[in-house]
């Protein structure tokens, strides 16, 4: 059996979880052990499990100041145009839970920068946590914003296949995309073709990165399957622009599609899926993101220490030195770019990514790495 499920008949647009597969903890060693799941999640059969995820319900937002959608919300995905700065969202008929849990009735201001968004055209994804109304202010003489209202979370349940046994590459324990409920379907045309080639270059630099939503998710898995969705469906992008992602409790998730052939990430010869995490920089680097914002507050211990071990393992696979410096080439462009083998987002480009608080423990996370 290849090292991801075959991936069921799914209906619906995008995946997203009510009912979830088993959840494992992540330590980073081969005796890792299945966190206990409910007996509902899944159907073994011998070959592997299906899982029950629900539909992801999306609507297009675009051009609008305010929308009622027929759903309650996850997220609320906005692009900036140009120069649309001081732009605002709030929640108007945010309850009481969705008030404590940051979707405020109150304007929000928009930031581009801690959301990555000034290397992403001004893209930016919001908790709605549960309102099903917005309201979106731009300043004056801006254009029009491009919108997505996303739930990922209370959809029609769907099945999928997902592995029967842990997922590991090189020792590390990992969720697969099934097992975080990934609809395939989003990656191709109305035409059943891919949206977009995958091309593979040799691993040059690992950067890291926060997806710079909420800190008080109650599904991870929903979390990674709405940014899979933005980065598809208002982005424009081919498939989420991560390779890996980290949970707060230390999960790792399998992020860019690469097929069966490699550990994921990766081709059979060991080289790395080209994703979107930098902009103009993206071949032969690999992009981890953490769950959350970091501008303010550190990651948790789980992450971080997840962290370390998948910056190690990929250090070793690559023959990186964690710590080390090096001559970056982007082997499209042939630009060229003296930076840290081990870089935050910012250390490319304007960005407050991966947070300040998160930037200042690199240092820490390369030296934990490379004394692995």
């Amino acid at each position: 059996m290849p090292r991801r499920a075959v991936i069921g008949a799914a209906s619906g647009v995008a995946a997203a979880g009510v009912l979830t597969p088993a959840v494992f903890a992540v330590t980073g060693s081969d005796d890792a052990t299945p966190a206990d799941a409910p007996a509902a999640d899944a159907a073994r059969d011998g070959t592997g499990s299906t899982a029950r995820f629900a539909t992801t319900r999306t609507e297009d937002t675009s051009g609008v100041t305010e929308a009622a959608v027929g759903f309650p919300l996850s997220y609320v995905g906005v692009r900036l145009p140009a120069g649309a700065s001081d732009a605002a969202i709030r929640f108007p008929d945010a309850d009481q839970d969705a008030e404590a849990a940051g979707a405020t009735a109150d304007w929000r201001t928009l930031d581009p920068a801690a959301d990555c968004g000034r290397a992403n055209e001004g893209a930016t994804l919001v908790a709605a946590h549960g309102a099903s109304r917005f309201e979106l202010r731009l300043p004056e003489g801006a254009l029009e914003a491009r919108g997505l209202a996303v739930d990922t979370e209370r959809g029609t349940p769907r099945t999928q296949r997902v592995p029967d046994s842990p997922q590991r590459m090189r020792g590390t324990r990992y969720l697969s995309r099934a097992e975080w409920g990934a609809d395939e379907s989003l990656r191709f045309d109305e035409n059943g073709e891919p949206i977009g080639p995958l091309t593979y270059y040799p691993v040059q630099a690992i950067t890291v990165h926060h997806t710079a939503t909420t800190n008080d998710y109650t599904d991870a898995a929903a979390e990674v399957r709405a940014i899979y969705t933005f980065h598809v469906q208002t982005n424009g992008w081919t498939d989420i622009g991560y390779h890996f992602l980290i949970d707060r409790d230390g999960h790792i998730y399998e992020g860019h599609y690469t097929g069966d052939d490699g550990i994921p990430a990766h081709d059979a010869e060991g080289n790395a899926v080209t994703a979107s995490h930098v902009g103009g920089m993206n071949s032969g680097n690999i992009g981890i993101a953490l769950l959350g914002t970091f501008v303010d507050q550190p990651p948790t211990d789980a992450a971080r220490a997840s962290l370390v071990t998948l910056v190690a393992m990929l250090s070793r696979f690559h023959g990186l030195d964690p710590q080390g410096q090096t001559r970056f080439v982007n082997p499209v462009s042939g630009a060229e770019r003296d930076i840290r083998v081990v870089s935050g987002h910012q250390d490319w480009m304007e960005t407050e990514c991966p947070g300040a608080v998160m930037y200042a423990e690199l240092d820490a996370v390369r030296a934990a790495a490379a004394g692995r």
